[in-house]
């Protein structure tokens, strides 16, 4: 069975940050689960949830209404 839920030492890897900004990062993440009414481990958060989150997930549209396509 895969690991579904990464470590603080692994979500700073995978967002390029110290270790002391990615524990801030599963915090919130685990305080909006919790407020959903899911289960959360300290200093562990769901994989599934951290891609969603930081657009591993889905595609996202980031062009803004009204751009002429100029840079």
């Amino acid at each position: 069975m895969s690991n579904s839920f990464l470590r603080v030492d692994e979500v700073a890897a995978e967002l390029g940050v110290s270790k002391s900004y990615a524990y801030k990062v599963v915090q919130r993440l685990n305080k909006q689960l919790k407020d959903m009414g899911y289960l959360t481990i300290a200093g562990r958060v769901n994989k599934k949830y951290f891609e969603k989150m930081v657009c591993y997930g889905e595609p996202v549209n980031l062009e803004r209404k009204g751009s002429n396509g100029g840079i």
